[in-house]
C-alpha cells in the first residue's frame, strides 16, 4: 500500500501536460491544450487538457478526470501502478507498506509480466555486456556493423546464451514461475513440463512503449542457417501487441515534435543506423505492413511521415 504522504508527493509533482504529452500532440487552445484523443479514431482534435485544474477531457469517448485516470484508462493498468509509473518519471522513492492479502489478489496480470519483462530486459544486457559468450557473439554482432557502444546502451541492446535453459534458469532463480515465462513468451514448455528459452542464441531488441516502459522483445538469430527463423518476437499479451507499437517511438518523440516530421523505417537496426547518424525523428514497424494502430499513434505526434523501407523481401 502507498501510504497518503507519498500519493500526495506524486500528485504535487506531477505536471499533467507533460505526461500526457507523451501519448497526445498537444496544442494550445485558449486556456487549454488540445490534441486528437488517443483513446478513439477521430479526425477533429476533441481531446483537451486543462493544466490549471490538472484534469483531462475526451469528448469523441466520454473519459476524464485526473492524470491517474488518464494512465490507469490509456495503460490499462490499476490505480497503484499509474501512481507508481508516476513515481518513477519524476524520482518519488515509494516506500509501500506490507499489502493486505486482497491487495495482493487484486495485483494485475499486466503489473506481474511488466516486472518479469523489466527483469528480462536487464538479464539480457547484463549478458552482452558482462560475459565472455555475449562480447565475444552478441556484441561483436554489432561492433563488425558499426554501431558504437553508446548506441548500443541508448537501446537497451541484450543478448540469449546460446544454451537451452539459461532464462528459465536464471528466471526461475529470480522467484518467476514457469507459467509467467511462458506467458512473458521467454520460455516455451515442453510436453514433459520442463521450459527451453524461446530467444535460444540470440541478439535482443527490447521493445518499449510510448513511455519507455520494456513491453517485449525482437530477437535476432546469429546463424546463416536459413531453416532458422531471422527475428522472432514476442508473442501477444496483456503487455504487448505487435501491431500497436512502433520501434523507438519513445525515443522519437521529441525530435518528431521539433521536426514535424517522422522517418518510418522497417527494422530495428535501421532505427538505431539512423539514431547513430543523428537523425532521432525515425520509428520502424518492425518488419511488418504498417496496420491502422500504427498510423494512429503516428498521428498524435505528426501528419508528416517519410516511408524508407527496405527494396528487398521479407526477412
Amino acid at each position: 500500500m502507498i501510504p497518503q504522504e507519498t500519493v500526495d508527493a506524486i500528485m504535487n509533482a506531477a505536471v499533467i501536460e507533460d505526461v500526457v504529452g507523451d501519448y497526445v500532440e498537444l496544442k494550445k487552445s485558449g486556456s487549454a491544450l488540445r490534441g486528437l484523443s488517443p483513446f478513439t479514431n477521430e479526425k477533429t482534435p476533441s481531446f483537451y487538457v486543462l493544466p490549471a485544474k490538472g484534469i483531462f477531457k475526451c469528448f469523441s469517448s466520454g473519459k476524464g478526470g485526473s492524470l491517474v485516470t488518464f494512465l490507469m484508462e490509456l495503460e490499462k493498468v490499476s490505480y497503484p501502478e499509474a501512481l507508481r509509473m508516476l513515481a518513477r518519471r519524476y524520482n518519488i522513492e515509494i516506500e509501500e507498506t506490507a499489502p493486505t492479502p486482497e491487495e495482493l489478489a487484486a495485483a494485475t496480470a499486466k503489473e506481474s509480466l511488466g516486472n518479469l519483462v523489466a527483469w528480462a530486459q536487464k538479464w539480457f544486457t547484463t549478458q552482452l555486456n558482462e560475459t565472455d559468450a555475449g562480447k565475444a557473439i552478441g556484441r561483436s554482432y554489432f561492433v563488425e556493423r558499426g554501431f558504437r557502444d553508446d548506441v548500443l546502451d541508448k537501446f537497451l541492446i541484450g543478448y540469449s546464451p546460446d544454451l537451452w535453459d539459461a532464462v528459465a534458469q536464471a528466471g526461475a532463480a529470480a522467484g518467476y514461475a514457469n507459467d509467467k515465462l511462458v506467458e512473458a513468451g521467454l520460455c516455451k514448455q515442453r510436453d514433459d513440463g520442463s521450459l527451453w528459452d524461446f530467444f535460444k542464441g540470440r541478439v535482443m531488441f527490447p521493445i518499449r512503449d510510448v513511455t519507455g516502459r520494456v513491453i517485449g522483445f525482437g530477437g535476432r538469430t546469429l546463424t546463416t542457417d536459413k531453416k532458422v527463423a531471422k527475428y522472432f518476437n514476442s508473442p501477444e499479451s496483456v503487455l504487448y501487441n505487435k501491431s500497436r507499437v512502433l520501434y523507438g517511438m519513445h525515443l522519437a518523440k521529441p525530435a518528431i515534435l521539433k521536426e514535424e516530421r517522422c522517418f518510418l523505417v522497417e527494422g530495428y537496426t535501421d532505427v538505431m543506423a539512423m539514431h547513430q547518424a543523428g537523425v532521432e525523428n525515425v520509428v520502424a514497424s518492425s518488419g511488418t505492413a504498417l496496420t491502422t494502430s500504427q498510423i494512429h499513434l503516428l498521428r498524435r505526434f505528426t501528419k508528416n511521415v517519410t516511408v524508407i523501407f527496405d527494396g528487398d523481401s521479407a526477412g
